[in-house]
C-alpha cells in the first residue's frame, strides 16, 4: 500500500517529525504523495503545508491548476503557498548557446519558488512526487544521450543539501493509480504528457512499455537498482573529488587557480571530474563536453608553460609562470570579463588565496 511505503521512505529518510512543504502540480503523482503524507501525518508527527508553482506557459490550464491544489489543501486542511513564474523570460538575452533550455529554466525556477515557500511555512524539507518511472526515465535518457556513469546514478532519494526528499522514488506510477482510484481521488491531466515532441514523452509512452514486454517484466526496478548502485560509487568518488578540489583550487583575484604537481599521475576518473568541477564552479559546467573535458585534463597533465586553452562559456585556461588559472578569456569585452570573474568568485566553494 502507498502509505505504507511512504511511511518506510520517511523512517530511512529520518523525515518524521519534521516540517514538509509537499510541491504539487495538480498532476496524480504529487496529488497522491499530498493524501498519503497528510495520512500518516499524525502518527509521523509531520507538519505539513503544499507549495505549487505556477509556470504560466498553458495558459487557463495552469491557473486552473493552481486553483485545483488551493482546493486540494484546503480540502486537507493544510497550509498552500502558490507563485507564478515566466521560465521565457529567464531565457531571453544573451547568445543561445548560455541560456537554459525551456525546461531548464522552468525546473529552476520552480526549485527556487519552492525554497521561498518553504522559509515561509518554517518547513525544512520539500517533497517531490518524483517515481520509480521517473527514475527509470530519467536514467534511459541519460544512456541514450551518451551520459558518462555518474549520469547513471539518476535521482537521488535526498538532494545533496538534504532539504529535497523523494520519498515516492521507490513506488511505480500504477501503484500510485492504484492508490488514486481506490481513494476517489481527483487529479489534473496536463495534456502535453501525450506529445511525441518530448523525448521523455516518447520513452515513457512507447518504448519503455515496449522493452518491458519484450525484454525484461521487472525492467522499472532493474533500472532503480542500477541508479542506485551508480550512486553510491559517485558519492564515493564524489568525496575524493571533493578533497582534491581543496587542495587544489582557490580563488586568486577572480580567477580560478589551480595547482599542477601530481596532476599527470591522478587516475583518468579522478582528473577529469576535478576538470568539470572547476568548469561548474565558473559557471560553465553545462556547456561542457566530454571533448572538452579530454582537453582540460590533457592540458593539465603537460608541463610546457605560456599556453592558452579556450574553453566554453567565455573561459580560458592560462598557464604561464605563475602556473595555471581558469578564468576570462583575455579579448572578451570588460563587462564580460568581470561578470564571469565575479562569478567564478561567487560560485566555487574554495577558499581565497591572496588578494580577492
Amino acid at each position: 500500500m502507498l502509505t505504507r511505503a511512504v511511511a518506510a521512505a520517511l523512517r530511512r529518510l529520518e523525515l518524521e517529525g519534521r516540517a514538509i512543504l509537499v510541491a504539487v502540480s495538480g498532476g496524480i503523482d504529487s496529488v497522491a504523495l499530498a493524501h498519503s503524507l497528510h495520512a500518516i501525518s499524525e502518527r509521523a508527527q509531520l507538519k505539513l503545508s503544499i507549495g505549487h508553482v505556477n509556470h504560466g506557459l498553458r495558459g487557463a490550464e495552469s491557473d486552473a491548476d493552481q486553483a485545483a491544489v488551493e482546493a486540494l489543501a484546503a480540502q486537507l486542511a493544510v497550509p498552500v503557498r502558490s507563485a507564478r513564474v515566466d521560465p521565457k523570460a529567464a531565457r531571453r538575452g544573451g547568445p543561445s548557446r548560455d541560456r537554459p533550455t525551456l525546461q531548464e529554466a522552468a525546473r529552476e525556477l520552480r526549485y527556487a519558488a519552492l525554497g521561498r515557500m518553504a522559509d515561509e511555512t518554517g518547513a525544512s524539507i520539500i517533497a517531490t512526487a518524483h517515481t520509480a518511472d521517473d527514475q527509470a526515465e530519467t536514467v534511459l535518457l541519460r544512456l541514450l544521450r551518451g551520459s558518462g556513469p555518474d549520469g547513471l546514478a539518476g535521482i537521488p532519494e535526498r538532494s545533496r543539501d538534504g532539504r529535497i526528499a523523494r520519498p515516492l522514488l521507490g513506488v511505480t506510477r500504477a501503484e500510485i493509480e492504484r492508490f488514486a482510484t481506490a481513494r476517489g481521488l481527483a487529479w489534473r491531466e496536463d495534456a502535453s504528457n501525450a506529445s511525441g515532441a518530448y523525448a521523455r514523452n516518447r520513452l515513457r509512452n512507447d518504448w519503455l512499455p515496449g522493452l518491458a514486454r519484450a525484454f525484461n517484466p521487472g525492467l522499472l526496478r532493474a533500472l532503480a537498482s542500477l541508479a542506485e548502485a551508480q550512486r553510491k560509487d559517485s558519492e564515493w568518488i564524489g568525496s575524493q573529488v571533493e578533497r582534491e578540489a581543496l587542495r587544489r583550487f582557490a580563488i586568486e583575484q577572480g580567477w580560478l587557480r589551480i595547482e599542477t604537481a601530481g596532476w599527470a599521475e591522478l587516475p583518468d576518473a579522478l582528473s577529469r571530474r576535478l576538470a568539470r568541477e572547476a568548469l561548474a564552479g565558473c559557471g560553465s559546467g553545462r556547456l561542457a563536453s566530454r571533448r572538452h573535458l579530454e582537453r582540460m585534463d590533457a592540458f593539465l597533465r603537460r608541463g610546457a608553460a605560456h599556453r592558452t586553452l579556450e574553453l566554453p562559456g567565455g573561459l580560458s585556461l592560462v598557464r604561464d609562470r605563475s602556473g595555471v588559472r581558469l578564468g576570462p578569456i583575455r579579448d572578451g569585452s570588460p563587462a564580460a570579463s568581470r561578470a564571469r570573474m565575479l562569478n567564478c568568485r561567487a560560485t566555487v566553494g574554495f577558499p581565497p588565496r591572496g588578494v580577492h
